[in-house]
């Protein structure tokens, strides 16, 4: 049977299915018991599973990611949420200096099966304190997995096999994919935390895409097809570890690799990748890949930079042009003000 489910809706069946199956597991966040339930996703859970096991927490991220931590060592499996990544900053010592390394620092004897939640991306004018996309921060620190799936399908599974891991996950939700629909398996299922999923087949040009970026590449390959260039798509889903194996199997096959990231441009997940497949195999490259992302300066506030500053399918679109050395028109890729981009797109409805 095909379930149709919104993204927000498979974390919410994940987050119930987890605390029902492990009394071990409790949720805790700013805002969990709030009305709107952090975008739906964890609405009714709190009159469900008692307010011991779902609370809300005050505005002390630092302390409070501390108290998880604890909890997590001494063997319960919490699920944290920040809500937006830019809250979460404040708790970086805790993330970084405590939950990625205890099990290293203690031979292994100790385990931190903790998940932090925190949302991430661009929308409706939230500006440099509200719409970072600082995910490859976070896949830089040894001891940390960070996942980010874009499918509802694998936004339930990975979240289950997150909340089962032994280790610390940073789960990162962007904030545009709450209401998009897709196939959501009834009941528990868990996806593998590091494998890619190869979106769309291809054979002339490799596009790797993370979260919602995986959507505008696809749509950058409807619209590539038109010039008869089939792209391949691969989401990553998980950034660490980071599947390179697929990556490389796949730009083996087409030659030619666009790299399309939510962050900015230095010392990105997209440099990472590139490197990783030049170093694999350059011989195989028939163009010098190219990379898709955010400008090295903070997300803005204003529609008039907002609507430049962000990554989209004609970005991607051109840089693949620019591998089969086909003419870009960079004036189209401009925007016009009278124009508002900082919303969802209402062609994102799914299922993807």
């Amino acid at each position: 049977m095909n379930r149709i489910r919104k993204y927000h809706e498979a974390l919410l069946e994940a987050t119930d299915l987890c605390l029902a199956r492990d009394p071990r597991v409790y949720l805790m966040g700013l805002g969990v018991p709030d009305p709107k339930g952090i975008f739906g996703t964890t609405l009714g859970l709190q009159q469900k599973h008692g307010a011991r096991r779902v609370l809300d927490m005050p505005t002390a991220e630092n302390g409070m990611t501390g108290v998880a931590i604890g909890t997590a060592i001494a063997g319960m499996r919490p699920i944290l949420t920040h809500q937006r990544l830019d809250f979460a900053l404040l708790a970086m010592e805790q993330m970084v200096n405590q939950a990625a390394k205890w099990h290293y620092m203690f031979g292994g004897q100790m385990r931190v099966p903790l998940v932090i939640r925190m949302i991430l991306g661009r929308g409706w004018g939230q500006g440099p304190q509200h719409s970072q996309s600082l995910h490859a921060w976070f896949a830089h620190v040894p001891g940390l997995k960070v996942v980010m799936p874009v499918t509802p399908q694998d936004a339930k599974g990975l979240l289950i096999a997150s909340v089962e891991d032994d280790n610390p996950v940073i789960f990162l939700e962007h904030r545009w994919l709450h209401n998009i629909t897709g196939h959501v398996p009834e009941g528990h299922y868990t996806v593998p935390i590091g494998p890619a999923r190869i979106a769309r087949a291809g054979k002339d040009v490799t596009i790797v895409a993370a979260s919602y970026m995986v959507l505008e590449a696809l749509r950058a390959a409807e619209l590539l097809a038109a010039d008869g260039i089939e792209t391949e798509v691969i989401d990553l889903r998980t950034i660490s570890p980071l599947d390179s194996d697929t990556i490389n199997e796949s730009v083996s096959r087409t030659g030619r690799l666009v790299v399309a990231d939510l962050g900015t441009k230095s010392f990105g997940i997209s440099g990472e990748i590139i490197a990783r497949v030049v170093e694999a195999q350059l011989a195989s490259l028939k163009a010098p890949p190219g990379r898709v992302s955010a400008p090295d300066y903070p997300t803005p506030t204003s529609p008039a930079l907002a609507n430049n500053y962000y990554p989209r399918a004609p970005h991607i679109v051109a840089a693949v042009r620019r591998q089969f050395g086909l003419p870009v028109d960079e004036a189209s890729l401009m925007v016009d003000n009278s124009i508002w981009l900082d919303v969802p797109d209402k062609s994102f409805t799914g299922p993807f």
